[in-house]
């Protein structure tokens, strides 16, 4: 029980820095006499620890202190070489070199168990550059600005103290505190551009921060959707409704979806392939549209 507690005790100052001896005494539930005998331990095992009195002092270790690999387990070396491999997709260059580097370490052979990658079929170089871009300014505490479109066809400056990147339905978003609105707000890489990190620092710590939950204000309306058999591979991977095939091979669908622009859009992403069978008013809206775009196309 008391080897468990040093290690921890260990670990508690490594990541603080400089603790007291009452902090100490109140997370480990002990009392600050019990707390010096660990001091006491943890130095005669040749830890650089040692207890500065006075004001502004306290307990610290030498800032040239290494743990030794020793102190991890098998098990524990295995879960953070697998840990890396699984989020190597997010900068393979230097994830790479990491996992090089520690299998020397752990004298561990790196095992290709896993492949994740987040990014689309597409080679884009522009969004790889801007997603980190993004995650230097969060280490860095850089706050960045950057150009926003938002789906209701609005442009605008935003300045932010970036907190988050978030993989959330097959995209990228940014959890930033935005100095606009004044208030944390989600943006999509792929509808940021122009960005660029400013030479101004914040102080804000986003460490614990909560991701909050978007409230989707907007009325939705409820659609009936008839899709061609050929696009089913879109069908299945978008649509969480229950999907139902008629006696053609047609799939029938009911979604919920915000009455605004993006309704429109996603419906003529499937082309031909797909009909609004209710309401009636969004199959006469969808109709206008057509002829108007037929319009453009007359020769």
């Amino acid at each position: 029980m008391k080897d468990n507690r040093l290690f921890r005790i260990l670990y508690y100052i490594l990541e603080k820095g400089k603790v007291t001896a009452p902090e100490l005494a109140d997370k480990f539930e002990v009392s600050v006499r019990t707390i010096y005998r660990d001091i006491d331990s943890l130095s005669s095992a040749g830890i650089p620890i040692y207890a500065v009195q006075g004001k502004g002092g306290g307990i610290e270790i030498a800032a040239d202190f290494v743990l030794s690999k020793s102190l991890l387990t098998e098990k524990e070396k295995e879960q953070i070489m697998a840990a890396l491999q699984g989020l190597n997709s997010a900068n393979k260059q230097h994830e790479n070199e990491l996992l090089t580097k520690l299998s020397a370490l752990f004298k561990m052979k790196n095992t290709n168990w896993i492949e994740v990658d987040f990014c689309n079929w597409q080679n884009n170089r522009l969004y790889d550059k801007i997603f980190n871009q993004i995650k230097s300014a969060i280490l860095s505490r850089n706050i960045i600005s950057f150009a926003y479109f938002s789906s209701n066809e609005e442009e605008t400056s935003r300045r932010v103290k970036p907190a988050r990147l978030l993989y959330k339905g097959q995209d990228w978003y940014l959890y930033a505190f935005c100095l606009l609105r004044n208030d944390f707000r989600y943006f999509k890489l792929s509808r940021i551009k122009n960005l660029e990190i400013l030479p101004v620092n914040f102080e804000d710590s986003f460490e614990h921060v909560i991701l909050k939950k978007e409230n989707k204000t907007e009325p939705t309306i409820r659609l009936k959707l008839k899709f061609d058999r050929r696009v089913s591979f879109r069908v299945y991977d978008e649509l969480n409704e229950e999907i139902r095939e008629d006696a053609q091979g047609n799939l029938h669908a009911e979604i919920e979806m915000p009455k605004d622009y993006n309704l429109y859009s996603y419906i003529f992403s499937f082309g031909d392939a797909v009909e609004v069978l209710e309401p009636p008013e969004i199959r006469l809206q969808i109709q206008k549209i057509i002829n108007k775009i037929a319009q453009k196309y007359k020769t």
